[in-house]
């Protein structure tokens, strides 16, 4: 079976990049047109960490909902946790996830996504498998492909209606994520031709999160791939970029966000 189109930018969110990749595989791998207007991407990660200590994984939050086939046990759908998020690997496993579409999967739950912000649905919540042979379904299929398919071919007789707000939000995510000076949600709001009560209600009930939140993440996330790409931006300036009063509070927020300082973090991509 040929594989899936593979997505060519470079994850951002994987915290320590360079040291993940000798922990674990992971491929990304584009939907195919009839599923696009859903799913984002599948990704797959496995390990085989045989004779070796345990690693855990941190990833930084983006406002998407994940759904999980686990090797583990660890299946469901998850929502968009506000924090960092860790994953213990141990051992050897396989995951194979399908990331939605952000807003995308307000259609599929029924309700509005903040229900599920920081919790994980049991599959059999939303869709009506059962949640074992689902998991071996997607994950005993020969490789990458076959797995992806088999993820697909269960989705996608459920699938329904495209809803119109998915792309309005898009727009919206995509202002946010590329304008690197913009750190207010009145200007995100404004140039989203929207009132800023409007656009706190629209994310709250497509994504699960604020506009705040969503804007604060998304220059972490800049400023940790700067860092992990093995930048040396002065730090004190880069704060002031990101839209932080001080660069104490910078640090306080990606020491937080990411479990160490942006020097430290510096530091060790650079190693």
């Amino acid at each position: 079976m040929n594989l899936p189109p593979v997505v060519q930018d470079r994850p951002k969110g994987v915290v320590a990049p360079a040291q993940a990749r000798k922990m674990f595989r992971m491929e990304r791998y584009l939907p195919a047109p009839e599923l696009a207007h859903f799913i984002d991407h599948f990704w797959i990660v496995e390990w085989d960490l045989g004779g070796q200590l345990p690693h855990v994984q941190r990833t930084l939050p983006y406002p998407c909902v994940h759904l999980v086939f686990d090797s583990t046990g660890a299946s469901g759908i998850w929502g968009v946790p506000t924090g960092a998020f860790d994953y213990e690997l141990k051992g050897a496993g396989k995951v194979c996830g399908l990331r939605f579409r952000p807003g995308a999967f307000r259609a599929l739950l029924g309700r509005p996504v903040h229900t599920m912000t920081d919790r994980v649905l049991a599959l059999a919540d939303v869709f009506p498998w059962d949640e074992a042979e689902a998991r071996r379904t997607v994950l005993e299929a020969s490789d990458d492909a076959a797995m992806t398919a088999a993820a697909a071919g269960l989705l996608a007789p459920l699938l329904p209606a495209p809803d119109p707000q998915v792309e309005r939000i898009a727009a919206i995510l995509r202002r946010a994520e590329t304008t690197p000076g913009l750190t207010q949600v009145e200007q995100l709001a404004q140039d989203a031709g929207m009132g800023v009560r409007s656009l706190q209600q629209l994310f709250s009930e497509y994504l699960g999160v604020s506009p705040k939140w969503t804007i604060r993440r998304f220059r972490l996330h800049e400023a940790a791939d700067r860092l992990a790409s093995g930048a040396e931006p002065d730090l004190a300036a880069l704060a002031q970029e990101l839209g932080y009063f001080d660069q104490a509070h910078f640090s306080a927020d990606f020491r937080k966000l990411v479990g160490e300082s942006p020097a430290q973090y510096r530091k060790r991509a650079r190693a």
